[in-house]
């Protein structure tokens, strides 16, 4: 059997998301799995070697997670071009979980070395350069692609299943409700979980930037494409203390709520927030209400209640409420083993560079995203209904 190696610079993967999901969840799982199994005859193998600035980082998470994969450290440099240039062996693919203010000058190198492209989305603050970069990486004729994660959570595959069994009939409506409390740092023994530059403008955060880009694509593939957008934000705590403890103006909205028109008339809802507290299934849940049926999707499970189930209330606010709402709801059994949604797009983008396989998830595909978040703010400022129209 050949073993066919994918080398893959991964640059940034200091950061939470690139430690856990990428490096961690991804690459090293499918590295300790044996690989990718194409066929009886054939293996891919990614073997990454680990970027950034930071060399005592950068060591950590090498000898961390490097022994468990492949019995030794992983290989690292702080030389992003060394890298690129092949200085320190021949990688295929250059990926990339910097902040997104650095995006674009990590891809544009990665473009001059003729590498595959994968990086975490957003791709850029603003469409005219999300779209910018697609075209450079297109006219190169280079195979990239913008990680599109909550596609393949089981809580959205578990919906696309059941739009496929037509279990809602004509669907309705759809409503998600997504957050939860960041602390600020300025309580006494509550630090913040989340990094500081997520909630500076100025350093490419805010809650429409980070998560409108998500609910893109989320619509578009689950539900129908975007046409129309109406949203409002806010910045509902303007001061939080950093990684070193310090106190910071909080200039980027931490709330934002809104309505997508999509296309045939379907109308979804989405409120966003970091300062909210939970007292729901999980800290997303979409709501799918169809005429034979609804269902609530969280990352992983998802209820339902079919029209023969659905209980008959009626108004009345003198008495205690006699109905039990949540009986009536059935949770979806987990009928297949559900990977790391990460990884499983991974393994696609691996498939597609090496086997050339179909790969729909590209850097033009990730600018849809940044376009709608943009129109989001757009709405926000001027207090009107925005369109959303084809990207060229």
């Amino acid at each position: 059997m050949e073993t066919r190696r994918i080398g893959i610079i991964m640059n940034g993967v200091t950061g939470r998301m690139g430690t856990n999901q990428h490096l961690e969840r991804s690459i090293s799982a499918i590295i300790q799995q044996g690989g990718i199994k194409v066929s009886n005859d054939l293996v891919l193998m990614p073997d990454p070697i680990l970027t950034g600035r930071n060399e005592n980082k950068l060591k950590a998470l090498a000898e961390k997670y490097g022994p468990p994969a492949i019995g030794k450290p992983y290989a690292y440099t702080t030389d992003v071009q060394g890298a690129l240039d092949s200085k320190y062996g021949d990688y295929e693919i250059f990926f990339d979980a910097s902040g997104t203010l650095q995006r674009a000058p990590f891809v544009e190198m990665a473009v001059a070395a003729g590498k595959a492209i994968y990086c975490e989305k957003p791709t850029a603050v603003e469409t005219k350069e999300a779209v910018r970069l697609a075209k450079v990486v297109e006219k190169a004729g280079l195979k990239n692609g913008v990680v599109q994660d909550k596609l393949w959570l089981p809580g959205f595959r578990k919906l696309k299943m059941l739009q496929e069994l037509g279990f809602f009939g004509k669907i309705l409506s759809v409503r998600g409700e997504f957050g939860y409390w960041v602390f600020s740092g300025m309580d006494y023994d509550q630090p913040a979980q989340r990094p500081s530059w997520n909630y500076r403008a100025e350093d490419g955060g805010g809650m429409m930037i980070d998560m409108f880009c998500h609910w893109r694509y989320v619509l578009d593939n689950v539900f129908g494409p975007v046409e129309r957008v109406v949203a409002y934000g806010n910045t509902d705590i303007d001061e939080r203390r950093d990684e070193d403890g310090k106190p910071y103006a909080a200039t980027a909205d931490d709330s934002a709520y809104a309505i997508f028109l999509l296309q045939g008339g379907l109308v979804a809802q989405f409120n966003s927030s970091w300062c909210t507290r939970v007292r729901r299934d999980d800290l997303l849940t979409v709501q799918v209400d169809g005429e034979k049926g609804s269902a609530v999707a969280g990352l992983r499970e998802v209820w339902v209640q079919g029209a023969a189930e659905t209980p008959k209330p009626v108004w009345n606010p003198d008495i205690e409420q006699p109905i039990n709402f949540y009986d009536g709801w059935q949770k979806v059994p987990n009928n297949i083993a559900y990977e790391n949604a990460f990884k499983i797009q991974w393994e696609e983008f691996l498939r597609h560079v090496a086997l050339d396989e179909p790969w729909r998830y590209s850097l033009m595909e990730g600018a849809k995203g940044v376009q709608l978040a943009e129109l989001g703010m757009q709405s926000w400022k001027e207090s009107k209904w925005m369109d959303v129209p084809e990207l060229s």
